[in-house]
Protein backbone atom coordinates (compact mmCIF):
# COMPACT_ATOMS: atom_id res chain seq x y z
CA UNK A 1 0.00 0.00 0.00
CA UNK A 2 0.82 3.15 -0.92
CA UNK A 3 0.15 6.90 0.24
CA UNK A 4 0.30 10.46 -1.70
CA UNK A 5 0.87 13.22 0.47
CA UNK A 6 -0.22 16.49 -1.86
CA UNK A 7 -1.01 19.70 -1.55
CA UNK A 8 -0.52 23.46 -3.02
CA UNK A 9 0.27 26.78 -2.02
CA UNK A 10 0.92 30.64 -3.39
CA UNK A 11 2.37 33.45 -0.92
CA UNK A 12 1.97 31.33 1.99
CA UNK A 13 5.59 33.28 3.31
CA UNK A 14 4.08 36.61 2.86
CA UNK A 15 1.04 36.22 4.54
CA UNK A 16 2.35 33.93 7.24
CA UNK A 17 1.12 30.53 6.64
CA UNK A 18 2.52 27.37 8.63
CA UNK A 19 3.37 25.92 5.35
CA UNK A 20 6.41 23.54 5.93
CA UNK A 21 4.97 22.68 9.38
CA UNK A 22 1.72 21.04 7.79
CA UNK A 23 4.10 19.15 5.20
CA UNK A 24 6.49 17.94 8.15
CA UNK A 25 3.43 16.68 10.04
CA UNK A 26 2.63 14.37 7.12
CA UNK A 27 5.77 13.22 6.06
CA UNK A 28 5.95 10.66 8.21
CA UNK A 29 2.68 8.97 7.02
CA UNK A 30 3.11 9.12 3.12
CA UNK A 31 5.13 7.25 0.45
CA UNK A 32 5.76 10.43 -1.61
CA UNK A 33 4.59 14.47 -1.41
CA UNK A 34 3.57 16.08 -4.32
CA UNK A 35 3.25 20.22 -3.77
CA UNK A 36 2.40 22.52 -6.58
CA UNK A 37 3.54 26.29 -6.15
CA UNK A 38 1.80 29.14 -8.35
CA UNK A 39 4.03 31.73 -8.55
CA UNK A 40 3.20 35.02 -6.05
CA UNK A 41 4.51 38.33 -5.10
CA UNK A 42 7.98 39.21 -5.89
CA UNK A 43 8.97 39.45 -1.83
CA UNK A 44 7.88 35.50 -1.50
CA UNK A 45 9.80 32.75 -1.88
CA UNK A 46 7.10 29.84 -0.81
CA UNK A 47 8.79 27.82 -3.90
CA UNK A 48 12.05 28.23 -1.90
CA UNK A 49 10.70 27.34 1.32
CA UNK A 50 8.96 23.76 -0.20
CA UNK A 51 11.88 22.87 -1.53
CA UNK A 52 14.14 23.49 2.08
CA UNK A 53 12.33 20.26 2.68
CA UNK A 54 14.90 18.22 0.97
CA UNK A 55 13.19 15.23 1.38
CA UNK A 56 14.03 12.40 -1.49
CA UNK A 57 9.91 11.84 -1.58
CA UNK A 58 8.89 15.19 -2.08
CA UNK A 59 7.69 16.33 -5.91
CA UNK A 60 7.79 19.82 -6.57
CA UNK A 61 5.60 20.89 -9.31
CA UNK A 62 5.10 24.81 -10.55
CA UNK A 63 1.23 25.61 -10.87
CA UNK A 64 -0.18 28.83 -12.84
CA UNK A 65 -2.22 31.24 -11.15
CA UNK A 66 -5.28 32.27 -12.75
CA UNK A 67 -7.13 35.13 -11.41
CA UNK A 68 -9.70 34.50 -14.03
CA UNK A 69 -10.86 31.95 -11.91
CA UNK A 70 -11.09 33.76 -9.06
CA UNK A 71 -11.69 30.82 -5.74
CA UNK A 72 -11.71 27.95 -8.18
CA UNK A 73 -7.97 28.75 -8.98
CA UNK A 74 -7.41 26.84 -5.33
CA UNK A 75 -9.16 23.16 -6.67
CA UNK A 76 -7.26 24.05 -10.07
CA UNK A 77 -4.11 24.05 -8.15
CA UNK A 78 -5.29 20.96 -5.88
CA UNK A 79 -5.92 18.94 -8.93
CA UNK A 80 -2.98 19.92 -10.60
CA UNK A 81 -1.39 18.12 -7.73
CA UNK A 82 -3.91 15.15 -7.30
CA UNK A 83 -2.87 14.17 -11.13
CA UNK A 84 0.66 13.35 -9.79
CA UNK A 85 0.39 10.88 -7.35
CA UNK A 86 0.95 7.81 -7.54
CA UNK A 87 -0.55 6.05 -4.24
CA UNK A 88 -3.62 3.87 -3.73
CA UNK A 89 -4.81 6.76 -1.27
CA UNK A 90 -4.38 10.51 -1.48
CA UNK A 91 -3.94 12.55 1.39
CA UNK A 92 -4.75 15.86 1.26
CA UNK A 93 -2.99 18.49 3.92
CA UNK A 94 -3.63 22.92 3.02
CA UNK A 95 -1.24 24.99 4.09
CA UNK A 96 -3.04 26.26 7.77
CA UNK A 97 -3.71 22.72 8.34
CA UNK A 98 -1.25 19.84 10.33
CA UNK A 99 -2.34 16.53 11.57
CA UNK A 100 -0.58 15.48 14.92
CA UNK A 101 1.96 12.72 15.60
CA UNK A 102 -0.81 10.80 17.89
CA UNK A 103 -2.91 10.14 14.68
CA UNK A 104 0.05 9.07 12.12
CA UNK A 105 -0.25 5.02 13.10
CA UNK A 106 -4.09 5.55 12.76
CA UNK A 107 -3.98 6.87 9.86
CA UNK A 108 -1.67 4.62 8.11
CA UNK A 109 -3.51 1.49 9.87
CA UNK A 110 -6.88 2.88 8.44
CA UNK A 111 -6.20 2.93 5.04
CA UNK A 112 -4.12 -0.44 4.69
CA UNK A 113 -7.52 -1.86 6.85
CA UNK A 114 -9.84 0.03 4.05
CA UNK A 115 -8.02 -0.53 0.95
CA UNK A 116 -9.63 -3.34 -0.54
CA UNK A 117 -12.96 -2.07 0.34
CA UNK A 118 -14.35 -0.35 -2.29
CA UNK A 119 -17.19 1.15 -0.76
CA UNK A 120 -14.85 3.19 0.67
CA UNK A 121 -14.10 6.34 -1.58
CA UNK A 122 -12.50 8.72 1.17
CA UNK A 123 -11.71 9.04 4.54
CA UNK A 124 -13.50 12.17 6.57
CA UNK A 125 -10.79 13.44 9.63
CA UNK A 126 -12.35 15.37 12.50
CA UNK A 127 -11.81 18.94 12.46
CA UNK A 128 -10.48 21.59 15.12
CA UNK A 129 -10.55 24.76 14.49
CA UNK A 130 -7.91 27.13 16.23
CA UNK A 131 -8.98 31.15 16.44
CA UNK A 132 -7.01 33.95 17.02
CA UNK A 133 -4.70 32.13 19.19
CA UNK A 134 -3.20 28.39 19.61
CA UNK A 135 -6.18 28.06 22.98
CA UNK A 136 -9.12 29.17 21.58
CA UNK A 137 -11.24 26.69 19.00
CA UNK A 138 -14.38 27.79 17.02
CA UNK A 139 -16.79 24.84 17.39
CA UNK A 140 -20.41 26.50 16.04
CA UNK A 141 -22.23 26.15 13.42
CA UNK A 142 -20.58 27.91 9.87
CA UNK A 143 -17.24 25.96 11.35
CA UNK A 144 -17.15 22.14 9.52
CA UNK A 145 -16.61 19.69 11.89
CA UNK A 146 -15.84 16.96 9.71
CA UNK A 147 -14.39 17.15 6.50
CA UNK A 148 -12.93 14.52 3.26
CA UNK A 149 -8.38 14.70 3.79
CA UNK A 150 -8.27 11.59 2.06
CA UNK A 151 -9.78 9.91 -1.37
CA UNK A 152 -8.88 6.97 -2.91
CA UNK A 153 -6.43 7.14 -6.15
CA UNK A 154 -7.72 6.47 -9.45
CA UNK A 155 -11.71 6.72 -9.29
CA UNK A 156 -12.19 10.17 -10.66
CA UNK A 157 -12.49 12.28 -7.71
CA UNK A 158 -11.37 16.20 -7.82
CA UNK A 159 -10.86 18.73 -5.93
CA UNK A 160 -14.44 21.05 -6.23
CA UNK A 161 -14.76 25.20 -5.54
CA UNK A 162 -12.58 26.41 -3.47
CA UNK A 163 -10.42 23.06 -2.36
CA UNK A 164 -12.49 22.85 0.94
CA UNK A 165 -13.33 19.20 -0.22
CA UNK A 166 -13.46 16.54 -3.20
CA UNK A 167 -16.38 15.12 -5.22
CA UNK A 168 -16.72 13.44 -9.17
CA UNK A 169 -16.98 15.83 -11.65
CA UNK A 170 -20.49 15.73 -11.87
CA UNK A 171 -20.60 16.84 -8.19
CA UNK A 172 -21.54 13.38 -7.02
CA UNK A 173 -20.68 13.14 -3.29
CA UNK A 174 -18.59 10.32 -2.00
CA UNK A 175 -19.01 7.98 0.35
CA UNK A 176 -16.34 7.91 3.56
CA UNK A 177 -15.55 5.92 6.33
CA UNK A 178 -14.06 8.15 9.49
CA UNK A 179 -10.55 8.43 9.41
CA UNK A 180 -10.69 8.68 13.19
CA UNK A 181 -7.77 11.00 13.09
CA UNK A 182 -7.36 14.88 13.42
CA UNK A 183 -6.51 17.83 11.14
CA UNK A 184 -5.92 20.73 13.21
CA UNK A 185 -6.32 24.11 11.09
CA UNK A 186 -4.80 27.02 11.88
CA UNK A 187 -5.99 29.44 9.31
CA UNK A 188 -7.44 32.34 11.77
CA UNK A 189 -4.15 31.70 13.93
CA UNK A 190 -1.67 34.34 13.11
CA UNK A 191 -0.54 38.23 13.70
CA UNK A 192 -3.54 40.40 13.33
CA UNK A 193 -1.33 42.15 10.89
CA UNK A 194 -1.41 39.48 9.02
CA UNK A 195 -4.23 37.95 9.44
CA UNK A 196 -5.72 41.47 7.88
CA UNK A 197 -3.80 40.65 4.75
CA UNK A 198 -4.46 37.15 4.64
CA UNK A 199 -8.66 38.31 4.81
CA UNK A 200 -8.19 40.47 2.14
CA UNK A 201 -6.40 38.16 -0.05
CA UNK A 202 -8.88 35.48 0.71
CA UNK A 203 -12.18 37.88 -0.22
CA UNK A 204 -9.95 39.66 -3.28
CA UNK A 205 -10.76 36.22 -5.06
CA UNK A 206 -14.38 35.96 -3.92
CA UNK A 207 -15.72 39.10 -4.47
CA UNK A 208 -15.42 42.31 -6.46
CA UNK A 209 -11.91 44.73 -5.42
CA UNK A 210 -14.41 47.92 -4.34
CA UNK A 211 -16.57 45.78 -2.35
CA UNK A 212 -13.49 44.21 -0.39
CA UNK A 213 -12.03 47.25 -0.25
CA UNK A 214 -14.98 48.53 1.48
CA UNK A 215 -15.86 45.86 3.78
CA UNK A 216 -12.17 45.25 4.78
CA UNK A 217 -9.88 48.56 3.91
CA UNK A 218 -8.23 50.94 5.44
CA UNK A 219 -7.43 48.11 8.60
CA UNK A 220 -4.28 47.96 9.74
CA UNK A 221 -4.98 44.45 11.77
CA UNK A 222 -7.76 42.32 12.10
CA UNK A 223 -9.24 42.22 15.49
CA UNK A 224 -10.74 38.90 16.68
CA UNK A 225 -13.01 40.00 19.09
CA UNK A 226 -13.13 38.98 22.60
CA UNK A 227 -11.95 35.25 23.02
CA UNK A 228 -13.52 34.55 25.94
CA UNK A 229 -16.71 33.75 24.35
CA UNK A 230 -14.80 30.76 22.75
CA UNK A 231 -14.09 27.15 24.23
CA UNK A 232 -10.36 26.97 24.64
CA UNK A 233 -8.40 23.89 23.45
CA UNK A 234 -6.41 21.61 26.83
CA UNK A 235 -4.85 18.74 24.42
CA UNK A 236 -1.46 18.58 22.81
CA UNK A 237 -0.69 20.42 19.12
CA UNK A 238 1.14 18.89 16.76
CA UNK A 239 4.90 18.96 17.88
CA UNK A 240 5.99 20.39 14.69
CA UNK A 241 3.89 23.40 15.37
CA UNK A 242 5.29 23.53 18.60
CA UNK A 243 8.47 26.28 17.64
CA UNK A 244 5.69 28.80 15.90
CA UNK A 245 3.93 28.21 19.22
CA UNK A 246 5.91 29.46 21.26
CA UNK A 247 7.49 32.57 18.88
CA UNK A 248 3.43 33.61 19.33
CA UNK A 249 4.37 37.67 19.99
CA UNK A 250 0.85 39.24 19.74
CA UNK A 251 -0.74 38.21 22.88
CA UNK A 252 -0.85 42.09 23.76
CA UNK A 253 -3.22 42.67 20.89
CA UNK A 254 -5.77 39.63 22.06
CA UNK A 255 -8.65 40.45 24.63
CA UNK A 256 -11.11 38.06 26.41
CA UNK A 257 -13.33 40.30 26.84
CA UNK A 258 -14.43 43.84 25.10
CA UNK A 259 -14.09 47.29 27.36
CA UNK A 260 -17.02 48.65 28.65
CA UNK A 261 -18.78 51.16 26.15
CA UNK A 262 -16.99 49.74 23.31
CA UNK A 263 -18.86 49.23 19.93
CA UNK A 264 -17.41 46.79 17.50
CA UNK A 265 -19.51 47.13 13.66
CA UNK A 266 -18.89 43.75 12.46
CA UNK A 267 -19.46 40.80 14.51
CA UNK A 268 -17.83 37.77 13.79
CA UNK A 269 -20.11 34.73 12.57
CA UNK A 270 -20.43 32.92 15.84
CA UNK A 271 -21.35 36.00 17.15
CA UNK A 272 -24.04 36.49 15.15
CA UNK A 273 -27.64 35.30 16.17
CA UNK A 274 -28.43 33.27 13.65
CA UNK A 275 -25.29 31.11 13.88
CA UNK A 276 -25.96 31.13 17.68
CA UNK A 277 -29.09 29.62 17.17
CA UNK A 278 -28.12 27.57 14.74
CA UNK A 279 -24.84 26.52 17.49
CA UNK A 280 -27.91 25.82 20.20
CA UNK A 281 -29.82 23.55 17.71
CA UNK A 282 -26.59 21.09 17.12
CA UNK A 283 -26.02 21.14 20.96
CA UNK A 284 -29.56 20.10 21.59
CA UNK A 285 -30.06 17.69 19.06
CA UNK A 286 -26.68 16.06 18.18
CA UNK A 287 -27.15 16.94 14.67
CA UNK A 288 -25.01 18.90 12.66
CA UNK A 289 -26.69 21.43 10.86
CA UNK A 290 -23.62 22.48 8.83
CA UNK A 291 -23.33 22.07 5.39
CA UNK A 292 -21.33 18.88 4.43
CA UNK A 293 -19.19 17.61 0.91
CA UNK A 294 -19.04 14.14 1.55
CA UNK A 295 -21.93 11.10 1.14
CA UNK A 296 -22.49 8.72 3.10
CA UNK A 297 -20.33 7.52 6.00
CA UNK A 298 -20.07 4.27 6.16
CA UNK A 299 -20.19 2.55 9.78
CA UNK A 300 -16.86 0.78 9.49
Amino acid sequence: MRISGFSFARNAVKLDYPLEEALRSILPVVDELVVVVAPGDPDDDTWGLVESLDDPRLVLVEGVWDDSRRQEVYADLTNRALERCTGDWCLYIQADEAVHEDDHGIIRGRCAELLDDERVEGLLFDYLHFFGDYRHIQPGHGWYQREIRIIRNGIGVRSVRDAQSFRYPDQTRIDVAPARARIFHYGWVRHPRFMQAKVEEFWSHRLPREEVEARYGGQEAFDYGPLGRLPTFEGTHPAVMQERIEAMDWSDALREEDPPGMERTQLHKDERWKYRFLTAMTRLTGIDLNHTNHGKVLDI
